[in-house]
């Protein structure tokens, strides 16, 4: 059950409104350098390795700790967001999410980043925080697949060929993030939620301006 209950929170059908955020994709495809299914593929994985993926996975392990300040960590997380958009997709994806979890299951959750959201409402679970991770990182995965599905455009089976050769990366992500988390309390962990990829950064900065645009970042 628990395990369905994630699988529910987690995919496109639950309503935090993951379909209209791009992460800076939209602003990468405009500028010709995600063009084809390689360079897609290639641009996601330093996103899970080095970007948002990784720091969303430690603050999500970090979270799932019963003795983590949250509070805390909702601070951090608001302050480590690189830009504007990327403030506002993590703030209205977690609150969407929290407020959705909160209705299904009568839990009184609060509004948080998006990871955050997610580690509240999982830490009743009983499952493995690594299983949590994996999960989440597939979700946030597959979203940004079906941003370049729709908007490069690539057929679905390429976009299905990019998300399962992104598996390996999302389990040593998430295989990684509890290991680190098990050494580590969070302020230590700070430092290594920091992200390292300073073009998709960049492009999520410029999406502000982009005159014509389908997605919110």
């Amino acid at each position: 059950m628990d395990r369905l209950s994630l699988m529910q929170w987690l995919s496109p059908a639950f309503p935090t409104g993951g379909f209209a955020y791009s992460h800076g994709l939209e602003q990468v495809v405009t500028d010709g350098r995600a063009g084809t299914a390689a360079a897609v593929q290639a641009w996601l994985a330093d996103i899970l390795r080095h970007g948002a993926g990784r720091s969303d996975a430690l603050m999500l392990v970090a979270g799932l700790n019963p003795k983590a300040d949250r509070a805390a960590l909702d601070d951090l997380a608001r302050a480590l967001a690189p830009s504007a958009e990327r403030l506002r997709e993590t703030e209205a994806q977690g609150t969407a999410f929290a407020q959705t979890v909160a209705a299904v299951t009568g839990r009184d959750l609060r509004s948080r980043p998006l990871p955050l959201a997610v580690a509240e409402a999982a830490s009743a679970l009983s499952l493995p925080p690594a299983e949590i991770a994996a999960l989440y990182l597939h979700g946030f995965a597959a979203n940004l697949v079906s941003v370049a599905v729709r908007f490069v455009p690539l057929g679905q089976t390429e976009g299905q060929k990019i998300l399962a050769a992104l598996h390996l990366v999302i389990m040593d992500i998430a295989d990684e993030a509890v290991e680190l988390a098990r050494g580590h309390d969070a302020e230590a962990l700070i430092p290594l939620m920091t992200s390292g990829v300073l073009a998709a950064d960049l492009a999520a900065m410029r999406h502000e301006t982009l005159d014509v645009r389908i997605y919110r970042t």
